[in-house]
């Protein structure tokens, strides 16, 4: 059997007389985390032996061998067959070293005008690059649900919140769709994202090039890239594509983190604005009634765990000189647990918002409280009476005083108490004071009314058909 610390020093090379100290090893290794990047190693060894077979730097036969060897290895891996050893450190020289066992010598010929510097980037460039493919299709499916409840409740009202407090009547399907135009712009950045990162770092080698006439551009095409990188110390110390897509995770989390908050708060008694279903809700081991919105709450949590990564990536690469140093194998544990939480969440809210029942009766009730046509009010005195807003604003400020001493809202008043404040007021000024009339004459673009809103729900259903 091969002594492991021998073995080891081969794949570094010679210049080393005795094997590292156990606990260097520990602290060294990286196959613990980087062998999630198994197939995006094997495919980019793939796709580096066909290249060097078609420049002639590699013999037809050498580059055949190698290209069974690797989709044996990955079989090996795929069937739980492979083991992983953390004196060969990552996956690149796991992979290497068993490639090596089945092939023979073609195999100690695969690294050849390329280094572990650009190895690394390419694998984790692919890798990134399918998550962001993952979170734009989970987005989809996400906003899907949350038009599929505009659609539903185009023209229910309910009431609008500022500072959690009633502000102004508006309706449930353009509450639902004002998540939907945030999470747009989360698929946006994704999109973004993806499209900067799609350059391909391999031939790069450890930092300045190669001396052998290497084809880049046909290694690009066959990963899927657009092109090779321009610049070769950049394309092994870049993690710019790693910390947009955390970027991006971080401001997605923070929305799902928002409509969690809503979703605890609606749910609860006091509020009884939403029934969330028993699949996303908990019991209490003490008392029997309660109904707990834990997957919201954990949701809500989430934020920080991604956040966290987003914050650990950007203080390891803010001081590190060009071009590679160790400190980026920090780069990876962090933005594979924050991708394993978005996708997570994602199809978790997914599943809330699809199951959730609004409370069509509750919202109602609600939207009609906390005197939240007021707006109306002061927009009819300027309309009809033609008072300038700031009086208008004085004179409703006035009559919901009154209405709050009386105990009543602001339809329960009578006109002659409305003339009290101004002598002007008409019995028409009853027709802007429900809150149907309210959400009806929200008419601007991007406005609450019905039919602005069905306008956008059919606008949505088109775009993610």
């Amino acid at each position: 059997m091969t002594d492991p610390k021998t073995d080891a020093n081969t794949m570094w090379g010679g210049r080393f007389a005795s094997g590292p100290d156990a606990i260097m090893t520990a602290i060294n290794a990286s196959i613990g985390f980087d062998q999630r990047l198994y197939a995006q190693d094997i495919a980019g060894s793939r796709a580096h032996a066909a290249m060097l077979a078609a420049t002639g730097i590699l013999s037809p036969n050498d580059a055949e061998a190698i290209g069974q060897g690797l989709l044996t290895v990955l079989s090996e891996i795929e069937t739980g067959k492979f083991t992983f050893r953390a004196d060969l450190e990552d996956i690149h020289l796991n992979v290497e070293s068993r490639l090596t066992e089945i092939v023979g010598e073609p195999g100690k010929r695969l690294h050849t005008a390329r280094s572990r510097n650009d190895q690394v980037a390419t694998d984790f460039r692919l890798w990134v690059r399918d998550q962001c493919d993952a979170a734009i299709s989970s987005l989809t499916a996400l906003m899907q649900a949350f038009v599929a409840q505009a659609d539903k409740g185009a023209d229910w009202v309910m009431p609008g919140f500022t500072h959690l407090q009633v502000a102004q009547p508006v309706t449930w399907g353009h509450h639902m769709l004002a998540y939907v135009e945030m999470l747009a712009r989360d698929r946006s950045r994704f999109q973004d994202a993806r499209n900067r990162m799609n350059e391909c770092p391999l031939g790069a080698a450890a930092l300045a090039g190669t001396s052998f006439p290497i084809d880049r551009a046909m290694t690009a095409k066959a990963l899927g890239f657009d092109r090779p990188t321009a610049n070769s110390l950049d394309s092994v110390s870049d993690r710019d594509f790693a910390l947009e897509f955390l970027s991006a995770s971080s401001i997605c989390a923070m929305h799902l983190s928002r409509f969690a908050e809503e979703l605890v708060i609606w749910s609860s008694a006091q509020f009884r604005f939403v029934r969330l279903s028993d699949r996303w809700t908990t019991g209490s081991s003490i008392m029997p009634q309660k109904k707990n919105p834990d997957a919201a709450e954990l949701l809500r949590a989430k934020l920080g765990r991604i956040l966290g990564a987003t914050v650990a990536l950007f203080t390891v690469m803010k001081g590190l000189a060009l071009t590679y140093s160790k400190d980026m194998q920090e780069d990876k544990e962090q933005l594979f647990d924050a991708a394993d939480t978005l996708m997570l969440s994602l199809a978790a809210m997914t599943g809330m918002v699809t199951d959730m029942t609004a409370n069509r009766d509750t919202l109602a009730a609600a939207a009609a409280s906390g005197f939240s046509t007021a707006t109306d009010l002061a927009d009819w005195l300027v309309r009809a009476l033609g008072l300038p807003f700031r009086e208008a604003h004085h004179v409703t400020g006035s009559l919901v005083a009154l209405a709050e001493h009386k105990g009543c809202d602001l339809p329960d008043l009578t006109l002659a108490e409305l003339q009290t404040a101004h002598s002007g007021i008409t019995q028409e000024v009853y027709a802007v004071l429900g809150v149907q009339n309210s959400v009806r004459s929200r008419i601007s673009y991007g406005g609450t009314a019905p039919d602005l809103v069905r306008a956008q729900v059919a606008r949505w259903q088109a775009t993610l058909k």
